[in-house]
């Protein structure tokens, strides 16, 4: 009988060390049928990459079809689902997010005349947390894709940049991330830097250039190491048929049609230069479809072609601009805050013809955005979320939901904002901030930074520092290149380079950079840096702090209140009650709503509702279940029963004592009723705690000490009293009608 036991004679391994932990690859065991594939073992991270190719160009198409997919699983953490189904649905936002940092610094590399799907799948199959999966997976991509058969122009290597203790760190671990003022991936080739996704607490425009120059370092050994591996076992690149434009196509396309698309291009309005190249794209197709056909798609890669040859060349050897404007000068620009009425804050940020309204939404602590992934944060109290609408760029499409790209800007401009959202102990509220795009011509998302600081300023959130974002565009021919500030849709179109940098006065909190180009020079960063620092200082002094120079003092009226206590741990379970009796019970009678969050030896209180006052009875029956009363204290409480000798009074659920007939009132009182009913409200002070633990309480005494009433100056001394909601001072009520 023939042995049928596999063999795994391809089987290799292969072993490094990066940022001080060990780096393994294996190949050769499994995924046999991908063009190539890959085990990525960092410290005890294992990320599965593999890549695959179509043997055929796809027709019809004017772009290469490049998939990337980011695979959390929740083993990999020993997590089950929580969701219905128990297994995992829709990517999160973080593998969405991961996703698009692995494609940005890859796409460039692959021949652009390429047409051939290409699919990247990486499966997060095992988490150590001081061992970013991230990183493993874009260092699996690209050993992948290098030992494959599929074209591409690689190595790179990507690294994560943490900044401790005023120290740069390489691949920093969990502790040291908890630590940082900036989480930096820096993607490069051997010879250039060729993606920066960063987040940072308002670090200097060096910290962050010595920052990125460090993380490209770090990746040169990572990138030899994969190119021996390369040379040992890499496959040979397959063929494919080109999509470039048959040169004489493309010189007789351009001789017809440049004169025309110079003219249709030199206008500061999209909507006017959409409209003249209308009329040039039908000539061409009416004199050349005939000439060349079944070959549409590549005319139309022609004129696309002779534009961008057009606009390079306006830059490079005229340093014209499409809109006259000059290299670092900025479109005109408007700010407005309050546009909406009834929102919670909300500011409209307008540059050139690229617009963006951003509401901002408070609600209570609880309405906080609860996590299912991979990650150790489990909670987020800030959001951000960005709507990018088929109008907003002229178009007619229906909407869909957000795609990965209005998933990438929203977590964009929320990064750029994250570092100057004061802390819940600060401002106990959850925010939500939503930027709907109305008009699109290049840098929405910088747009939507600026736009989302006019609306927490029109809210009233005490943000530490107003925060301005604005995007650098770049040029490149051979050696020379040009950068030019704040670039429309159709320098981003033609150009090389979208640096978006945003920031405080002070420091940068947020950087993405897309390249068309295999990467950056250190010296093009550092302009960039400088160039976009300027900008965004001129954006915030002449222009956002204009129309907001601050905060609002106040919260908006349809804002609701919040207000916040701590309490020892060991009494949440009393302020809860037994199946949640007591806090339902103080929610219902205050009509407000509480929230407790556990933190080691204390509870945190958060208590929400439409009426200040309300807020601040439940927040005072809270605190009285938690801290015993003492003698001399003072609490709002309610009447519970009335009895000859005088009325019990409920100042916390299962707190109660009584207020004597002789202890109700400044005059002597006949009659209990005279005075109090059942279910008001009243203010007492508590005078006695006897041997059984019983309260003897005094509203006598709280009228005598707060009021200064006796009974020879008692204004309503010659009537009786009622009291309910509507008697004054810090313990003012409400009569609760049951």
């Amino acid at each position: 009988m023939a042995n049928s036991m596999m063999t795994f004679d391809k089987y290799r391994t292969f072993e490094t060390e990066f940022a001080g932990r060990p780096l393994v690859i294996e190949t050769g065991k499994t995924t046999q049928l991908a063009n190539g594939a890959c085990f990525v073992r960092y410290g005890e991270t294992v990320v599965h990459v593999a890549v695959t190719a179509a043997a055929k160009p796809r027709d019809g198409i004017d772009f290469f079809p490049l998939s990337v997919d980011f695979e959390e699983k929740l083993y990999s953490v020993g997590k089950i689902p929580g969701s219905f189904l128990k297994r995992e649905g829709r990517p999160s936002e973080k593998a969405i997010l991961t996703s698009r940092v692995i494609d940005r610094p890859i796409r460039p590399l692959f021949p652009k005349d390429m047409r051939n799907d290409v699919s990247i799948v990486c499966t997060v199959m095992s988490v150590d947390s001081d061992c970013a999966p991230e990183i493993a997976a874009m260092v699996g991509v690209s050993l992948a894709l290098s030992i494959s058969d599929i074209p591409w122009n690689g190595p790179i290597s990507s690294v994560s940049v943490g900044y401790v203790d005023g120290e740069i760190v390489i691949n920093p671990t969990a502790e040291q991330r908890e630590r940082s003022k900036m989480a930096t991936t820096v993607a490069s080739t051997d010879s250039r830097v060729a993606m920066i996704e960063a987040g940072a607490d308002c670090v200097s425009d060096e910290v962050m250039y010595n920052a990125i120059m460090a993380g490209h370092e770090a990746n040169q050994p990572i990138i030899e190491f994969i190119k021996g591996i390369q040379a040992e076992i890499g496959k040979e690149k397959f063929s494919y048929p080109s999509n470039e434009p048959d040169h004489d196509m493309f010189e007789a396309i351009k001789a017809f049609a440049e004169e025309d698309i110079k003219y249709a291009l030199d206008t500061d309005d999209k909507t006017v230069r959409d409209e003249r190249l209308k009329p040039i794209y039908e000539a061409v197709h009416e004199k050349f479809d005939e000439l060349y056909p079944e070959c549409e798609a590549k005319i139309d890669e022609c004129l696309y072609k002779t534009q961008k040859f057009i606009v390079r060349r306006w830059l490079l050897d005229e340093q014209k601009r499409v809109d006259g404007r000059g290299m670092n000068d900025i479109r005109p620009l408007a700010s407005e805050v309050g546009v909406l009425p009834r929102v919670h804050g909300s500011g409209l940020f307008t540059r050139g013809q690229t617009q963006v309204l951003t509401i901002a939404t408070l609600g209570p602590v609880s309405d906080q955005q609860l996590l299912d992934g991979i990650d150790e944060e489990e909670y987020k109290r800030y959001m951000h979320h960005y709507n990018f609408p088929s109008y907003s760029v002229g178009e007619t499409k229906p909407s869909r939901g957000p795609g990965r790209r209005e998933i990438g800007h929203g977590a964009l401009a929320e990064r750029a904002l994250a570092p100057v959202i004061p802390s819940v102990e600060e401002f106990p509220y959850a925010i939500r901030l939503v930027s709907e795009i109305l008009s699109s011509n290049g840098s929405t998302s910088q747009g939507s930074v600026c736009g989302s600081t006019l609306a927490l300023m029109d809210a009233g959130v005490p943000i530490k520092a107003p925060v301005a974002g604005i995007s650098c565009g770049l040029i490149t021919e051979g050696e020379r290149w040009m950068t030019m500030v704040d670039i429309q849709g159709v320098e981003d179109f033609f150009g090389d380079m979208d640096f978006k940098v945003a920031g405080t006065r002070d420091g940068i909190t947020a950087i993405q950079m897309d390249l068309k180009i295999s990467g950056l020079t250190p010296e093009i960063i550092k302009e960039a840096l400088e160039k976009t620092h300027e900008a965004r200082n001129y954006i915030l002094d002449e222009i956002m702090l204009k129309a907001i120079p601050e905060p609002r003092a106040e919260l908006s009226k349809y804002a609701p209140k919040m207000l916040t206590t701590t309490i020892p741990a060991d009494k949440i379970s009393e302020v809860i009650g037994k199946g949640g009796k007591v806090i339902k019970e103080i929610q219902a009678e205050c009509q407000v709503k509480i929230d407790i969050e556990e933190d080691g030896e204390f509870g945190h209180v958060f208590v929400s509702g439409v009426d200040a006052e309300n807020c601040k009875r439940a927040l005072s029956i809270v605190e009285t279940i938690a801290v015993d009363p003492e003698p001399g204290a003072m609490f709002l409480g309610k009447v519970t029963r009335l009895m000859e000798f005088g009325a019990f009074v409920e100042i916390a659920p299962g707190k109660e004592g009584l207020v004597h007939v002789s202890q109700l009132d400044v005059k002597r009182t006949e009659k209990v009723s005279d005075v109090v009913n059942v279910g008001d409200v009243i203010r007492v002070k508590v005078m006695e705690i006897d041997d059984k633990g019983r309260l003897n309480l005094s509203r006598r005494a709280v009228l005598i000490e707060v009021d200064g009433l006796t009974p020879e100056n008692d204004p309503a001394a010659d009537r009786p009293r009622r009291e309910g909601g509507r008697n004054g001072g810090n313990f003012r009520g409400r009569r609760n009608n049951h």
